[in-house]
């Protein structure tokens, strides 16, 4: 049985739009009263999120002072889970195809998430995701977890996820993080890398995934492509 495991946000939803509303809300909430800002455009936003610029970087560069710059970060992990907000997350293009093209092919496949369960089921019901992730085959945070970092607690999920899951004859991670190379590699998964998610390249080269590619479509024949391969050279044995 072949099993792919993917993270939900980035290989699965686009969380530009949230990110940047919740971007635009800090910053209208940090700055004084008619003091001037440079609100940055949500491509200028998102290419700087992707590049990993600190949160208080950004808010500098648009143009709060220090203290501002601090508690502009400070709001921004406080709202940028919130329900409110992950509302504006949607579908990467060729994202569901992709899934349904997996599930077509008897392939298991298992959602890894760092979204509380309430966060996940209100994305699952939005788009009508469920029918890809029964129950048992969504790894995610309890609503009252305790997070330390995502690179520590995302390999917690994958050890959790490989004790219960049945044996696989070959298991990959999809993801757009560091975190979700970390628990691939700790568990010698092969970690595949999107690049539709808050990583761009060079940040995720840094972190030596297996291969780095455009997105979920484009891992799926990566994985399949592969699959076949060594089908056909045991075949030939």
């Amino acid at each position: 049985m072949l099993r792919i495991i993917t993270d939900f946000d980035g290989p699965i939803m686009d969380v530009s739009e949230r990110y940047y509303r919740v971007y635009q809300f800090c910053l209208a909430e940090a700055r004084d009263t008619n003091q001037p800002v440079n609100q940055l455009t949500k491509e200028e936003f998102w290419r700087l999120k992707r590049a990993q610029v600190p949160e208080r970087q950004i808010g500098i560069l648009s143009g709060l002072y220090e203290d501002q710059a601090r508690q502009f970060a400070q709001l921004r992990r406080q709202t940028v889970h919130t329900l409110p907000y992950l509302v504006h997350d949607k579908p990467v293009p060729g994202a569901i195809a992709a899934l349904t093209r997996i599930q077509q092919s008897g392939v298991h496949l298992v959602v890894m998430t760092m979204r509380r369960v309430k966060e996940l089921d209100a994305a699952l019901e939005q788009y009508e995701l469920g029918r890809f992730f029964p129950p048992d085959c969504r790894y995610c945070l309890s609503n009252h977890y305790v997070k330390t970092q995502d690179i520590e607690d995302k390999p917690l999920l994958m050890k959790q996820a490989l004790e219960e899951l049945s044996p696989a004859a070959q298991t990959w991670m999809v993801g757009d993080t560091e975190a979700d190379i970390a628990a691939a590699k700790q568990h010698g998964v092969p970690a595949i890398a999107v690049l539709s998610g808050i990583r761009n390249k060079t940040q995720l080269s840094a972190h030596e995934p297996d291969q780095i590619v455009r997105d979920l479509g484009e891992a799926v024949d990566r994985i399949f492509e592969q699959t076949l391969q060594v089908s056909d050279i045991g075949f030939r044995h």
